[in-house]
């Protein structure tokens, strides 16, 4: 297992938040944190002439700035700060991404990693990334859900359960105290589906029992590994992405998955990514897996 959390700063809040969110991560799971940016032409632009020779570039005083942030909220935390160097910034969080155990970014960066989540760096990051991609908002890293325990919630294709996912998922319900909330959406039968709900209810809940067995199904191996993780198997009539959305209102985190790719074209994040990336109320971890 790779011993950091990486974690990219550009000086804005979103990257302050991924920032404060990665230190937690890595000290619940005593892991050290690695804050890198990825230098351009531009960050010279500004430079201060007043300031010493190593503070004369913005770069290095967002990285000091990240880093002051980080220890004052965790002093005990493994810390390391670097400059990287690339005409990408996504090829450069990828390389550092490689001897990771996951990569935090801010969803509305600017400067190194610009256009984050509605942006070409965030999206590509998380769809090409060989470890989990965790997209953070400005806010979210101190997320208050109520008095009731921790909730991470995790989408599960019932017809293909990807176990990287689901591992992923319950160790993190597992480090947070948390309950795990695993939900599967379905849609009904094109017949029963269009002409409404006129199905007799014997065979609606046909429907019910074959989906929530099939989410029981799949859930049964990690449970067995997990055992201190409470499960609710949340299994609801909506599109895929609809569900995980409408449920990660009270979640500390939403866990989806990505099917790696062979090919270095065409799209890589799916619908069901895509889509809880853009409008979950909380920070989305993107995993991929075979």
């Amino acid at each position: 297992m790779n011993t950091y959390v990486l974690t990219g700063v550009d000086g804005s809040e979103e990257s302050t938040a991924a920032a404060r969110w990665a230190a937690a991560e890595a000290v619940r799971r005593g892991l050290g944190l690695r804050v890198v940016h990825a230098r351009t032409w531009l960050d010279d632009v500004h430079a201060d002439p007043g300031q010493p020779q190593e503070f004369r570039t913005l770069t290095a005083r967002m990285l000091a700035d990240a880093a002051r942030n980080v220890r004052t909220a965790h002093p005990e935390l493994d810390l390391r700060t670097d400059l990287l160097d690339g005409d990408d910034p996504v090829a450069v969080l990828l390389e550092a991404a490689e001897a990771a155990d996951m990569l935090v970014i801010g969803s509305l960066g600017f400067g190194g990693f610009e256009g984050l989540l509605v942006g070409s760096v965030g999206l590509a990051a998380a769809a090409r990334c060989e470890v989990p991609v965790v997209l953070v908002r400005a806010g979210e890293e101190e997320r208050v859900t109520g008095p009731d325990a921790p909730e991470v919630v995790v989408g599960v294709d019932t017809r293909a359960p990807a176990d990287q996912v689901l591992d992923f998922a319950f160790r993190q319900a597992a480090s947070r105290r948390a309950v795990l909330r695993a939900v599967h959406g379905w849609t009904p039968p094109p017949v029963w589906g269009y002409a409404g709900w006129v199905a007799p209810d014997t065979e609606a809940e046909q429907f019910r029992a074959v989906e929530a067995g099939l989410l029981t199904q799949a859930l049964a191996p990690w449970r067995e590994k997990y055992p201190a993780v409470v499960v609710v198997e949340d299994c609801r009539v909506a599109g895929g992405a609809g569900a995980v959305v409408d449920a990660s209102g009270d979640a500390d985190l939403v866990v989806v998955g990505r099917r790696r790719r062979s090919r270095s074209l065409g799209m890589r994040l799916g619908p069901v990514a895509h889509a809880v990336i853009h409008h979950a109320d909380a920070p989305v971890a993107v995993v991929p897996h075979d």
